[in-house]
Protein backbone atom coordinates (compact mmCIF):
# COMPACT_ATOMS: atom_id res chain seq x y z
CA UNK A 1 0.00 0.00 0.00
CA UNK A 2 1.78 3.16 -1.18
CA UNK A 3 1.93 5.83 2.17
CA UNK A 4 -1.02 8.18 2.39
CA UNK A 5 1.33 11.56 2.10
CA UNK A 6 1.60 10.64 -1.65
CA UNK A 7 -1.72 10.92 -1.85
CA UNK A 8 -2.51 15.18 -2.22
CA UNK A 9 0.64 15.45 -4.73
CA UNK A 10 -1.08 12.92 -7.06
CA UNK A 11 -4.14 15.16 -6.62
CA UNK A 12 -2.58 18.69 -6.99
CA UNK A 13 -1.14 16.90 -10.25
CA UNK A 14 -3.92 15.34 -11.66
CA UNK A 15 -5.78 18.85 -11.42
CA UNK A 16 -3.22 20.01 -13.57
CA UNK A 17 -3.68 17.54 -16.04
CA UNK A 18 -7.66 17.81 -16.12
CA UNK A 19 -7.01 21.71 -16.75
CA UNK A 20 -4.28 21.07 -19.64
CA UNK A 21 -5.93 18.18 -21.25
CA UNK A 22 -9.57 19.48 -21.28
CA UNK A 23 -11.20 18.16 -18.61
CA UNK A 24 -12.61 19.92 -16.32
CA UNK A 25 -14.05 24.06 -17.06
CA UNK A 26 -14.31 23.93 -12.79
CA UNK A 27 -10.59 25.03 -12.72
CA UNK A 28 -10.44 27.89 -15.13
CA UNK A 29 -11.12 31.52 -14.17
CA UNK A 30 -13.92 33.38 -15.88
CA UNK A 31 -11.25 35.22 -17.75
CA UNK A 32 -9.41 32.21 -19.20
CA UNK A 33 -12.78 30.62 -19.78
CA UNK A 34 -13.77 33.65 -21.50
CA UNK A 35 -10.53 33.72 -23.62
CA UNK A 36 -10.89 30.40 -24.94
CA UNK A 37 -15.00 30.62 -26.19
CA UNK A 38 -13.92 34.03 -27.86
CA UNK A 39 -10.77 32.70 -29.04
CA UNK A 40 -12.61 29.57 -30.58
CA UNK A 41 -16.09 28.29 -30.62
CA UNK A 42 -17.83 31.54 -29.43
CA UNK A 43 -16.01 33.94 -31.83
CA UNK A 44 -17.97 37.01 -31.28
CA UNK A 45 -15.11 38.54 -33.51
CA UNK A 46 -15.58 36.90 -36.49
CA UNK A 47 -18.40 39.59 -36.91
CA UNK A 48 -17.02 42.29 -34.09
CA UNK A 49 -13.36 42.48 -35.40
CA UNK A 50 -13.03 44.45 -38.55
CA UNK A 51 -11.26 41.81 -41.41
CA UNK A 52 -12.63 38.63 -39.88
CA UNK A 53 -15.35 38.02 -41.97
CA UNK A 54 -13.53 37.69 -45.20
CA UNK A 55 -10.52 35.66 -42.86
CA UNK A 56 -8.15 39.16 -42.39
CA UNK A 57 -8.72 39.82 -38.51
CA UNK A 58 -7.28 43.45 -37.89
CA UNK A 59 -5.89 42.38 -34.36
CA UNK A 60 -4.50 45.70 -33.54
CA UNK A 61 -8.78 46.71 -33.26
CA UNK A 62 -10.11 43.44 -32.00
CA UNK A 63 -14.23 43.70 -31.41
CA UNK A 64 -14.31 47.45 -32.28
CA UNK A 65 -16.83 46.95 -34.50
CA UNK A 66 -18.01 48.75 -38.02
CA UNK A 67 -18.59 45.67 -40.42
CA UNK A 68 -21.46 45.26 -42.47
CA UNK A 69 -23.72 42.51 -43.40
CA UNK A 70 -26.34 43.30 -46.02
CA UNK A 71 -29.36 41.00 -45.83
CA UNK A 72 -32.76 40.91 -47.02
CA UNK A 73 -34.50 43.14 -45.24
CA UNK A 74 -31.65 45.15 -42.95
CA UNK A 75 -28.10 46.21 -43.50
CA UNK A 76 -26.23 45.47 -39.86
CA UNK A 77 -23.14 46.94 -38.91
CA UNK A 78 -21.10 45.14 -36.12
CA UNK A 79 -21.20 47.44 -33.26
CA UNK A 80 -17.98 48.46 -30.89
CA UNK A 81 -17.94 46.21 -27.96
CA UNK A 82 -14.33 47.36 -26.92
CA UNK A 83 -14.30 48.98 -23.46
CA UNK A 84 -13.76 52.49 -24.75
CA UNK A 85 -16.44 54.76 -23.22
CA UNK A 86 -17.35 56.74 -25.84
CA UNK A 87 -18.04 54.53 -28.84
CA UNK A 88 -17.91 50.87 -26.95
CA UNK A 89 -19.52 49.32 -24.44
CA UNK A 90 -16.85 51.00 -21.62
CA UNK A 91 -19.65 52.59 -19.56
CA UNK A 92 -21.83 49.53 -19.75
CA UNK A 93 -22.34 47.56 -15.93
CA UNK A 94 -21.52 43.76 -16.49
CA UNK A 95 -25.58 42.77 -16.00
CA UNK A 96 -26.26 45.28 -19.00
CA UNK A 97 -23.77 43.42 -20.75
CA UNK A 98 -25.44 39.88 -20.23
CA UNK A 99 -28.51 41.76 -20.63
CA UNK A 100 -27.53 43.23 -23.85
CA UNK A 101 -26.30 39.84 -24.98
CA UNK A 102 -28.85 37.51 -23.68
CA UNK A 103 -32.25 39.67 -23.77
CA UNK A 104 -30.96 41.87 -26.91
CA UNK A 105 -31.62 44.68 -25.04
CA UNK A 106 -29.16 48.23 -24.53
CA UNK A 107 -28.76 50.11 -21.48
CA UNK A 108 -31.15 52.84 -22.93
CA UNK A 109 -33.34 50.37 -23.67
CA UNK A 110 -33.33 49.75 -27.51
CA UNK A 111 -33.54 46.35 -29.00
CA UNK A 112 -30.69 44.86 -30.97
CA UNK A 113 -31.62 43.18 -34.40
CA UNK A 114 -30.25 40.72 -36.25
CA UNK A 115 -28.15 39.02 -37.20
CA UNK A 116 -27.52 38.94 -33.07
CA UNK A 117 -29.19 35.56 -32.84
CA UNK A 118 -30.40 36.23 -29.35
CA UNK A 119 -32.98 33.67 -29.04
CA UNK A 120 -30.75 31.33 -28.98
CA UNK A 121 -27.89 33.45 -26.92
CA UNK A 122 -30.59 33.43 -24.01
CA UNK A 123 -29.85 30.42 -23.36
CA UNK A 124 -26.33 30.46 -22.30
CA UNK A 125 -25.12 29.62 -19.25
CA UNK A 126 -24.77 32.07 -16.17
CA UNK A 127 -20.71 30.75 -16.35
CA UNK A 128 -20.29 31.32 -19.63
CA UNK A 129 -21.66 35.08 -20.23
CA UNK A 130 -20.14 36.50 -17.03
CA UNK A 131 -16.74 34.72 -18.70
CA UNK A 132 -17.21 36.16 -22.19
CA UNK A 133 -18.15 39.74 -20.24
CA UNK A 134 -14.58 39.06 -18.51
CA UNK A 135 -12.81 39.18 -21.80
CA UNK A 136 -14.51 42.00 -23.25
CA UNK A 137 -13.00 43.78 -20.22
CA UNK A 138 -9.63 42.73 -21.03
CA UNK A 139 -10.03 43.95 -24.88
CA UNK A 140 -8.01 46.97 -25.83
CA UNK A 141 -10.37 49.62 -25.70
CA UNK A 142 -10.53 51.27 -29.32
CA UNK A 143 -12.49 54.71 -30.71
CA UNK A 144 -14.49 53.68 -33.58
CA UNK A 145 -18.15 54.64 -34.13
CA UNK A 146 -20.06 52.09 -35.95
CA UNK A 147 -23.12 52.79 -37.99
CA UNK A 148 -26.58 52.45 -37.14
CA UNK A 149 -27.77 49.17 -38.28
CA UNK A 150 -30.88 50.09 -40.38
CA UNK A 151 -33.97 47.87 -40.49
CA UNK A 152 -37.42 47.33 -42.87
CA UNK A 153 -39.05 45.51 -40.31
CA UNK A 154 -40.22 46.27 -36.83
CA UNK A 155 -38.23 44.58 -34.13
CA UNK A 156 -39.41 43.03 -31.28
CA UNK A 157 -40.23 44.95 -28.33
CA UNK A 158 -38.41 41.84 -26.46
CA UNK A 159 -37.32 38.43 -27.35
CA UNK A 160 -38.80 37.36 -24.23
CA UNK A 161 -39.24 37.71 -20.66
CA UNK A 162 -36.33 38.29 -18.48
CA UNK A 163 -33.93 35.34 -18.07
CA UNK A 164 -33.90 34.91 -14.51
CA UNK A 165 -30.83 32.41 -14.44
CA UNK A 166 -29.22 29.38 -16.78
CA UNK A 167 -27.10 26.54 -15.14
CA UNK A 168 -24.48 25.04 -17.06
CA UNK A 169 -24.55 21.94 -18.84
CA UNK A 170 -23.03 18.61 -17.67
CA UNK A 171 -20.17 17.23 -20.02
CA UNK A 172 -20.98 14.22 -19.04
CA UNK A 173 -23.88 14.21 -21.32
CA UNK A 174 -21.65 14.33 -25.22
CA UNK A 175 -24.72 15.26 -27.43
CA UNK A 176 -26.64 17.67 -24.67
CA UNK A 177 -23.30 19.16 -24.43
CA UNK A 178 -23.02 19.43 -27.90
CA UNK A 179 -26.43 20.56 -28.53
CA UNK A 180 -25.38 23.69 -26.29
CA UNK A 181 -22.36 24.50 -28.17
CA UNK A 182 -24.03 24.24 -31.26
CA UNK A 183 -26.94 26.45 -30.24
CA UNK A 184 -26.25 29.08 -27.16
CA UNK A 185 -22.43 29.04 -27.73
CA UNK A 186 -21.70 28.07 -31.48
CA UNK A 187 -24.82 29.24 -32.74
CA UNK A 188 -24.21 26.69 -35.89
CA UNK A 189 -28.23 26.19 -35.85
CA UNK A 190 -28.80 29.98 -36.38
CA UNK A 191 -27.14 30.03 -40.01
CA UNK A 192 -27.58 26.12 -40.95
CA UNK A 193 -31.32 26.39 -40.21
CA UNK A 194 -33.77 28.21 -42.46
CA UNK A 195 -36.69 30.42 -42.21
CA UNK A 196 -40.01 29.21 -41.34
CA UNK A 197 -41.32 32.32 -42.13
CA UNK A 198 -39.68 36.11 -41.82
CA UNK A 199 -37.62 36.49 -38.64
CA UNK A 200 -38.10 32.59 -37.74
CA UNK A 201 -36.11 29.61 -38.28
CA UNK A 202 -38.08 26.30 -39.14
CA UNK A 203 -36.10 24.38 -35.73
CA UNK A 204 -39.52 21.86 -35.64
CA UNK A 205 -38.71 20.59 -39.32
CA UNK A 206 -35.46 21.67 -41.08
CA UNK A 207 -33.44 22.09 -37.96
CA UNK A 208 -29.49 22.32 -39.64
CA UNK A 209 -30.80 21.80 -43.22
CA UNK A 210 -29.03 24.68 -44.59
CA UNK A 211 -29.98 26.74 -47.63
CA UNK A 212 -29.93 29.78 -45.63
CA UNK A 213 -28.35 32.79 -47.84
CA UNK A 214 -25.69 35.06 -46.74
CA UNK A 215 -24.57 38.19 -48.20
CA UNK A 216 -21.32 40.37 -46.42
CA UNK A 217 -17.54 41.40 -47.45
CA UNK A 218 -17.29 37.84 -48.47
CA UNK A 219 -19.49 37.54 -50.88
CA UNK A 220 -22.72 35.39 -51.12
CA UNK A 221 -22.24 32.08 -49.43
CA UNK A 222 -25.24 29.72 -48.48
CA UNK A 223 -24.90 27.36 -45.68
CA UNK A 224 -24.35 24.02 -45.99
CA UNK A 225 -27.12 20.89 -45.00
CA UNK A 226 -25.15 19.79 -41.50
CA UNK A 227 -27.88 17.11 -40.60
CA UNK A 228 -26.89 13.25 -41.15
CA UNK A 229 -28.93 13.08 -44.26
CA UNK A 230 -26.98 11.02 -46.20
CA UNK A 231 -27.30 12.38 -50.36
CA UNK A 232 -27.84 16.57 -49.36
CA UNK A 233 -26.18 16.67 -45.41
CA UNK A 234 -23.19 15.51 -43.72
CA UNK A 235 -24.61 11.06 -43.29
CA UNK A 236 -21.42 9.74 -45.34
CA UNK A 237 -19.04 11.96 -43.50
CA UNK A 238 -16.72 10.80 -41.12
CA UNK A 239 -15.52 12.37 -37.70
CA UNK A 240 -12.56 13.45 -38.95
CA UNK A 241 -14.38 15.02 -42.54
CA UNK A 242 -16.58 17.31 -39.97
CA UNK A 243 -13.46 18.05 -38.05
CA UNK A 244 -11.66 19.00 -41.03
CA UNK A 245 -14.54 21.55 -42.41
CA UNK A 246 -14.89 22.97 -39.08
CA UNK A 247 -11.32 23.38 -38.07
CA UNK A 248 -10.09 24.52 -41.75
CA UNK A 249 -12.76 25.04 -44.03
CA UNK A 250 -11.67 22.03 -46.22
CA UNK A 251 -14.53 19.42 -47.39
CA UNK A 252 -13.76 16.45 -50.03
CA UNK A 253 -17.44 17.10 -50.58
CA UNK A 254 -17.45 21.05 -51.23
CA UNK A 255 -13.47 21.57 -51.72
CA UNK A 256 -12.07 24.74 -49.94
CA UNK A 257 -15.50 26.42 -47.88
CA UNK A 258 -15.79 29.81 -47.50
CA UNK A 259 -17.01 32.68 -44.63
CA UNK A 260 -18.50 33.84 -42.90
CA UNK A 261 -17.39 29.87 -40.90
CA UNK A 262 -15.02 31.14 -38.37
CA UNK A 263 -12.65 28.97 -39.45
CA UNK A 264 -9.69 30.90 -38.18
CA UNK A 265 -11.25 30.88 -34.13
CA UNK A 266 -12.55 27.32 -34.80
CA UNK A 267 -9.21 25.62 -35.27
CA UNK A 268 -8.52 26.48 -32.11
CA UNK A 269 -11.57 24.25 -30.44
CA UNK A 270 -11.09 21.82 -27.64
CA UNK A 271 -11.00 18.30 -28.91
CA UNK A 272 -13.58 16.89 -26.14
CA UNK A 273 -15.94 20.17 -27.20
CA UNK A 274 -15.24 18.98 -31.29
CA UNK A 275 -16.45 15.29 -30.05
CA UNK A 276 -19.26 16.79 -28.30
CA UNK A 277 -20.21 19.00 -31.06
CA UNK A 278 -20.09 16.13 -34.02
CA UNK A 279 -22.25 13.77 -31.47
CA UNK A 280 -25.07 16.31 -31.41
CA UNK A 281 -24.65 16.96 -35.39
CA UNK A 282 -25.14 13.12 -35.48
CA UNK A 283 -28.20 12.94 -33.58
CA UNK A 284 -30.06 15.56 -35.82
CA UNK A 285 -32.98 14.54 -37.29
CA UNK A 286 -32.05 13.45 -41.18
CA UNK A 287 -33.43 16.22 -43.86
CA UNK A 288 -33.05 16.07 -47.62
CA UNK A 289 -32.27 19.84 -48.66
CA UNK A 290 -29.82 20.99 -51.49
CA UNK A 291 -28.47 24.26 -51.39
Amino acid sequence: MKPKFFLPFFLSGLASFVFFFGGGASAETLLERGTYLERSIVACGNCHTPGSLVGRPDNEREMAGGEKIDEEGFVAYAPNITPDRETGIGNWTDAQIIRAVREGKRPDGTIIGPPMPIWLYRNMSDRDVRAIVAYLRSVKPVRNKAPKSVYNFPLPPAYGPPVKGVPEVSRSDKVRYGEYLAGPIAHCIDCHTPFAKPGVRDVKNRLGAGGFRMVGAWGTNVSSNITPDKETGIGNWSDRQIETAIRKGYSAKYGKMFPPMAYHFYKNIRGADMDALIAYLRSLKPVMNKR
